[in-house]
């Protein structure tokens, strides 16, 4: 009877050990079979506002276990360079694509041509022209157009004469952020738009063309600025001109220069965006899409946009969204 036992125990045993060398097994292919390939491409890699973003896209990534590249043009005009990197990434078997667009229209046939190819379309900060995305994260552009033109008029006395210092004419975003501004300084009654640019979304080029408009348009007490290169290069100018003690300065984004701008006063309030979210929540859109749960994904993500000016800029939650990398 003992040897029957031993039997029997060595017996459970070695079916024990082939039931857990299965499940290892097929665990092992399933884990294998859901890593998705996920590609992000960007607008440009250069600045910290895109910095910030691949913080959040490659902390979801690790967090949802997927294979992440991430790409982007020299410059935020390349939009043609752009096009070329999302065929590369559908050939190289991407599942799911981040994307935000330089050209609303002329980055629509490569999305198109993509999403036609079963590649998931996920757009983050600036919209593109295709009916194929899944879902837009990011900046209500509009409303943080308004809260743009709301700080000037808060910050500013008296009639108002405004320049406004944008980027491509065909990006989205900065369109929408200027419909937002001009129509908030139309409805206050006294604001006028005296001049607007659209300059290379960098700051050498932002600097000399608002400097140009400045010169011509000696009148203008209030500036904003769009983005990150553009609020670089435009406050390079009014220090220049040394006009800070003369006009009220709005611009866009954080960055070290941006916001030593903001505690020297050239600069008096920052709209700031929520760059990790858009990364992050990017990311993992893709993973629930590519998953499955399509129903979990909302069509519209409007990730928070707060100003940051003299007053509240040391305050901890201040910091966070000034500094998120950090």
């Amino acid at each position: 009877m003992k040897r029957i036992c031993k039997r029997l125990t060595v017996l459970l045993l070695a079916l024990c050990l082939l039931a857990g060398c299965a499940a290892s097994g097929s665990g092992a292919q399933t884990a294998g079979s859901t890593r998705y390939k996920v590609a992000l491409v960007a607008k440009s890699t250069q600045t910290d506002f895109w910095k910030a973003v691949f913080v959040g896209a490659e902390a979801a990534a690790t967090e949802y276990n997927m294979d992440l590249t991430i790409d982007g043009p020299d410059t935020e005009e390349d939009y043609e360079t752009q096009n070329q990197m999302i065929a590369d990434a559908v050939a190289n078997g991407a599942q799911a694509l981040v994307f935000s667009a330089i050209d609303y229209d002329a980055n629509a046939p490569a999305i198109e041509a993509a999403a036609e190819q079963g590649v998931k379309i996920v757009v983050i900060d600036s919209a593109v022209n295709s009916q194929k995305v899944a879902t837009y994260i990011g900046t209500d552009n509009y409303s943080a157009g308004q809260m743009a033109a709301q700080a000037a008029l808060r910050g500013a006395t008296g009639d108002l004469k405004v320049g406004i210092v944008n980027y491509d004419i065909n990006s989205a975003n900065g369109q929408d952020r200027e419909r937002g501004a001009v129509d908030t300084f139309a409805e206050s009654g006294r604001a006028e738009v005296v001049a607007t640019i659209h300059t290379l979304a960098e700051a050498t080029s932002a600097r000399a063309d608002t400097l140009a408009m400045l010169q011509a348009h000696p009148e203008i007490n209030v500036l904003l600025a769009f983005n990150e290169p553009t609020s670089v290069g435009a406050a390079q100018a009014v220090e220049e001109l040394q006009l800070q003690d003369s006009l009220c300065m709005v611009a866009f984004d954080s960055n070290l220069e941006t916001v030593d701008a903001l505690q020297t006063g050239v600069v008096d309030a920052l709209v700031i965006q929520n760059t990790y979210e858009m990364g992050y929540f990017g990311v993992q859109s893709a993973y629930k899409l590519l998953a499955g749960q399509r129903n979990d994904v909302e069509k519209h993500v409007d990730t928070a946009t707060r100003i940051i000016n003299r007053e509240n800029l040391f305050a901890l939650d201040s910091q966070k969204v000034l500094f998120p990398v950090s």
